[in-house]
């Protein structure tokens, strides 16, 4: 086992040992369901995104039916999650991409492709990053990827798990040698620490299960609470 594979492990463990095992979806979710509700997610919180998800899924009995929606109508759907002018355009567009290309409305094509391919797909419609793609291999296909949000971004680096200078780079980095069976966990807890621990600005250092082992130089060890809770992740309750 090389180096990184054995930090991450370890850093995996603390993380449990604080939050515990994330609860998971019963069962993975459809695809191209999962894939509008992190488009939705993107610079908002869980539950303004899961409210616009609702919306849609309450507004349209189909996907099919966003073909012959008007973007504006889509727009005035999800504003709940802010930014619907993007988010509408970026469904609009997945939607009649994947009926030029397939001639389906669906993602279901993806479960036999690789995790390469299957990013690679995703990242042509125009709206959709690496993050997005890979939080679909990871909530809907169940692959063994963790997706690089910002939380995710901050906390590896500070940890010292990896050393890049944007999320996407962190991503590649991360997941070359990732450890097995571990990619639901891992990356759940470290939304988690990135939201009620490791902020942005400072960082709870004193309550940081992995202060022992934390790279990050500038630590800030003013005393703090236990950390405010936040453990509703819109994508672990994505339902058909």
């Amino acid at each position: 086992m090389n180096q990184q594979k054995d930090f991450i492990l370890k850093v995996n463990n603390l993380l449990i040992e604080r939050f515990g095992v994330p609860k998971r979806a019963e069962r993975l979710p459809n695809p191209l369901d999962l894939l509008i509700a992190t488009i939705l997610s993107q610079n908002t919180n869980d539950n303004n995104s899961y409210k616009a998800f609702k919306n849609l899924k309450n507004r349209y009995k189909s996907w099919d039916e966003l073909l012959t929606a008007k973007r504006k109508q889509i727009e005035s759907v999800i504003r709940v999650c802010g930014l619907a002018e993007t988010k509408s355009a970026a469904i609009k567009n997945v939607i009649t991409g994947l009926k030029k290309s397939t001639g389906k409305i669906s993602l279901n094509h993806l479960k036999k492709y690789s995790n390469k391919d299957a990013i690679q797909e995703l990242v042509q419609h125009k709206g959709i990053g690496v993050k997005t793609a890979s939080c679909v291999l990871l909530f809907a296909l169940g692959r063994n990827v963790c997706p690089v949000d910002t939380h995710v971004h901050r906390t590896t680096n500070r940890i010292g798990i990896v050393s890049e200078k944007n999320p996407d780079k962190t991503f590649y980095a991360l997941n070359k040698n990732f450890p097995e069976r571990i990619a639901h966990s891992f990356h759940t807890n470290l939304i988690r620490l990135g939201r009620e621990i490791c902020k942005p600005t400072n960082p709870s250092c004193s309550i940081c299960p992995i202060v022992n082992i934390c790279k990050y130089k500038d630590k800030n060890f003013a005393k703090r609470g236990a950390g405010i809770k936040k453990d509703f992740m819109l994508l672990d309750n994505v339902h058909s």
